[in-house]
Order: structure tokens, then sequence, then C-alpha cells
């Protein structure tokens, strides 16, 4: 098959456009370390230490934090730096309407993953954006078909969790009210926090081409959008 046919319906990581982007210092330690992971020659040393210890060989990551902080962004340039396709899954088009239709949807989605895996030159990335709705508590009390139907949504995505080889990201808003399973799953968790005075210095600066350093830090500490 030509490489075009393989990597169909993927977004291609050579068509990501380059953004610079602009972290506290925290979070960029932690996404520098992750986009050297996740090079191919670490990360299949990653994935034979993790076979050697007898654990799984997949990697799940999350990116939590408050909305438009960069964490979809982020995918996407580590997508970009690393050379790994992504292969993108909408959470509402998964909860299908239909009772049952939503667990084969996940089952599909993994089986449609694990053949990208196979056939790609280099292991794409399976990212979940928005992931709250599958991924906070479980509800307790499951009288309603709704609730009956996500956690069983949530069960079989635990399962998947656990099997998968690739590389899987998800972002989500929620800070706190992330399943515990879920949160088990993750080997590599980065917290996306609001910018400091600093970061916000940076933001303004690449925006306004001539402000002095000063001016920069001045509309940092005045202003918080």
């Amino acid at each position: 098959e030509s490489d075009h046919n393989v990597r169909q319906g993927l977004i291609q990581y050579e068509n990501i456009i380059a953004k610079e982007m602009f972290y506290n210092d925290s979070e960029k330690k932690s996404i520098d370390a992750l986009c050297n992971m996740l090079q191919v020659d670490a990360f299949k040393e990653i994935q034979s230490r993790l076979a050697d210890n007898g654990m799984r060989k997949g990697f799940a990551c999350i990116f939590y934090g408050a909305p438009g902080t960069g964490k979809t962004e982020t995918v996407l340039q580590l997508a970009r730096l690393t050379g790994r396709d992504i292969m993108q899954v909408n959470i509402a088009s998964i909860k299908s309407k239909w009772v049952g239709g939503s667990e084969r949807n996940i089952k599909n989605i993994f089986n449609q993953y694990q053949q990208y895996c196979a056939k790609c030159e280099r292991t794409p990335i399976l990212f979940f954006n928005e992931a709250d709705a599958i991924i906070n508590k479980r509800s307790e009390n499951i009288e309603h078909s709704v609730d009956k139907m996500e956690n069983a949504m949530q069960n079989i995505l635990l399962e998947e969790l656990e099997k998968q080889e690739g590389i899987l990201i998800a972002t989500t808003n929620l800070t706190n009210n992330m399943d515990k399973a879920f949160e088990r799953r993750f080997l590599y968790k980065i917290e996306f926090k609001k910018p400091n005075t600093n970061t916000k210095a940076l933001l303004w600066q690449s925006m306004i081409k001539d402000l002095s350093e000063n001016d920069a830090q001045e509309l940092a500490k005045e202003y918080d959008f």
C-alpha cells in the first residue's frame, strides 16, 4: 500500500503548522521531557523497558487544566516535532444515540488505531480531545439508562487503555473530577496552569513586535486575559 493510502484519515504531521508556544517553567520541562520520550529511538527503548518489567507497552498521557491554556495545540506541536501522525477522536460522535452503539464505537476506534499502528512506519498518536465526557467520575447511581451506558463506556475504555500498545494523549478541562481508575491508567500527566506574569509578558511581546520588555511586564501584571 502506498504511504498516502496508509495515512488516509490521519492528521499528517507534515501538514501541522509550526507555532511558537509559551509555557510556565514547570509545564515547559514536562512537555520537553515528553517530546524527548516520543522521539523514535527513545520511544522504542521505553517500550522495551516497560515490556522487560512486565508492564504494558502502551503509553497514555493526560493534559489537564483550564480551557485556553494550550493543551490541544501542544498535542499538535508534539506530533509535528516527533514526526507522528494523529488519529483524532471526536468524543461527541462516540456517544451514540443507540444503546450499545457507544460501546461498539469505542472498540472500533481502538481496532482502527491498532491497524494504523501496524501499517504506519511510526506509531501515530491516538488523540482524545476534550475527553471530560468519558473520564469523569463514574456514576454511583445507575438507575438511569444514560448513567448505565456511560459506565459501560468507561469500563470498555479502561479495558482498551490496558491493552493498547501505542501512544494515547487525552486532554480534559477537569482537574478534580477525574475518575481514580482513569488517573491510574495515565503514565504521564501534565497540568496546564494559567500563564504567570513572565509567560504573559512573552505572549504580549510575541503579539506586539516592538513592545519593550518593561511595557510587556506592565501589561502582563495589569491585564489577566
